[in-house]
């Protein structure tokens, strides 16, 4: 796989995959955790075909597949269950198999089934030649009892109409209130059983329970985004159970988990800072590597606040909003090869405001594809243009984990709030949870809100970038903090997780997760190319 391909799939692994169902179990229900010996061993078959289109071909002879049962509420095992799809790409080396290792992309409601086929572009030949790959998607995402909002795509559509991605004037933030609301009371109708149990404790019950059925004594486990988030929970309730646990790109728990306005406002101004540190480079490699160099913060600033003012057209015709920029802006940041197009294209948007810039040169313009992430909502790094699955999940899981006032009438002032101190992204963070979250038709759910501090027989590998625009890197500092045993490595790197794109960082996880050989706390690495 060429460096481009490798960079392309990481940028893009998300796929677009669906249905699933719950079952009804037997027996009465119990508030006891069911004896170890009731999980029976996963049940691989070969996957279904549409699953093996979704892989590269050399693949396909190689992966398995199983659905595991699990409880829909795990403080009711004998309960209602439902069904988490696993994918097993197994070790190249079985005389030096070690166990499996589980991925998981984030999200939320990142389906994680075919990662474990793409390992190449995570993970070294070493990891793949010692551990069985195990992608999986979380329970109500993807094939895994897709958690669905609506019935058809005709009711979708009615609720995305008039549903601002930045509200901005009184009519447009009425409107996203509106809507926002009616999106949640569509979700209380039909989301089903899977509504009150989507918490992340409950998908670390989860992935407890597929560890054994894959007969590992212990867990390894790789997260990226939210899904750091599922390895510090697994790590908290499960400690002696957990091996070797790296988790790329991550949040605060404890903020996320107590207090979820300031975490998302903390979020904007993660995205400030790697747009800001962005502009810099660009001004530092110069007008031949970055076209929009030559003060471009200022440039920037001046751009935006243009568009706030009326959209702009450029020469081909095309007409650009503030919410154009800001969406592509904030996705893009996720990858530093598309920094380059982005900065040709925000620079003819300078030249179409400013036509006297035109005799400074411009180079050709790239349209940049907005990374198809929720919507800018999910935290994982996906393919340009999936298609969306009707899955709803990132709310379901955001909403049941992030705690939220319960009204949105004061969504306004707070939107102009964060506005102010994060003024490319904070009204853009707010539109998201911060609006539709207070609605969400959950009381009370349960929910792991710590303690985060419990010992792991090995340390925890927190690993942060520099200029991640996600997860911002003192979110990674404050995880490394607040888990029991943890070793902190950094990678002066722009873009949302490094894994598969610093060597430096990649040698130091395969010491790791093949002879638990932790990395020196404070390590920082390089990634393997620079934007620009």
């Amino acid at each position: 796989m060429t460096p481009a391909t490798t960079r392309a799939v990481r940028v893009a692994l998300v796929s677009a995959l669906a249905l699933g169902t719950i079952a009804s179990g037997l027996g009465t229900a119990s508030a006891q955790p069911e004896a170890a010996s009731a999980v029976r061993p996963a049940a691989w078959g070969a996957c279904a075909d549409d699953v093996l289109a979704e892989i590269p071909a050399a693949e396909r002879t190689q992966v398995s597949c199983a659905v595991q049962t699990v409880p829909v509420d795990h403080s009711r095992p004998r309960g209602d269950k439902t069904g988490v799809i696993m994918m097993k790409r197994p070790a190249s080396d079985p005389a030096k198999k070690i166990g499996s290792l589980f991925i998981n992309p984030g999200g939320p409601g990142g389906a994680g089934l075919i990662y474990s086929a793409y390992g190449s572009s995570f993970f070294t030949p070493e990891v793949l030649e010692k551990f069985d790959l195990i992608g999986f998607d979380p329970r109500g995402v993807g094939r895994s009892a897709p958690l669905r909002c609506f019935r058809t795509q005709e009711e979708a559509d009615s609720v995305n109409e008039g549903w601002f991605a930045l509200p901005i004037t009184k009519d447009e933030i009425a409107s996203s209130i509106r809507q926002s609301k009616v999106y949640t009371d569509y979700c209380g109708i039909n989301a089903g059983p899977l509504l009150n149990h989507m918490s992340t404790e409950a998908v670390a019950r989860d992935l407890d329970v597929m560890r054994e059925a894959v007969g590992d004594r212990q867990l390894n486990y790789v997260g990226f985004s939210y899904g750091t988030l599922l390895g510090a929970t697994y790590a908290n309730i499960f400690p002696s159970k957990s091996r070797a646990i790296v988790i790329d790109g991550n949040v605060d728990p404890q903020l996320r988990l107590t207090n979820g306005a300031q975490y998302d406002r903390e979020r904007a101004r993660g995205f400030e800072i790697a747009l800001d540190a962005m502009l810099k480079r660009c001004d530092t490699v110069g007008v031949e590597k970055c076209t929009f160099a030559g003060g471009a913060r200022k440039k920037f600033d001046t751009l935006r606040e243009n568009l706030r003012k009326g959209p702009t057209t450029l020469p081909g015709g095309a007409v650009v909003t503030l919410t154009d920029v800001v969406g592509r802006t904030s996705s893009n940041l996720y990858s530093p090869s598309t920094f380059k197009a982005l900065t040709a294209w925000l620079q003819s948007i300078h030249v179409a405001q400013n036509p006297s810039a035109a005799s400074l040169g411009v180079q050709s313009v790239v349209d940049v594809p907005m990374l198809n992430n929720l919507g800018g909502r999910a935290d994982v790094r996906v393919l340009p243009d999936t298609p969306y699955t009707a899955d709803d999940s990132y709310y379901a899981v955001n909403c049941t984990d992030k705690p939220f006032a319960r009204t949105n009438k004061n969504w306004a002032s707070t939107a102009a709030k964060w506005e102010k101190e994060s003024p490319t992204f904070g009204r853009y963070q707010a539109a998201s949870d911060l609006l539709t979250c207070p609605t969400w038709p959950t009381r009370n759910p349960d929910r792991w809100i710590g303690p985060w501090n419990r010992k792991t027989p090995n340390p925890v590998v927190v690993v942060g970038n520099y200029y991640d625009p996600a997860t911002q890197y003192i979110f990674a500092q404050r995880m490394a903090k607040q888990l029991g045993n943890a070793r902190l490595i950094s990678v002066d790197a722009f873009g949302h997780c490094i894994l598969g794109d610093s060597a430096g960082a990649d040698a130091a996880v395969t010491r790791y997760l093949v002879d638990l050989t932790a990395p020196v706390n404070g390590s920082v690495y390089q990634p393997n190319v620079q934007p620009f």
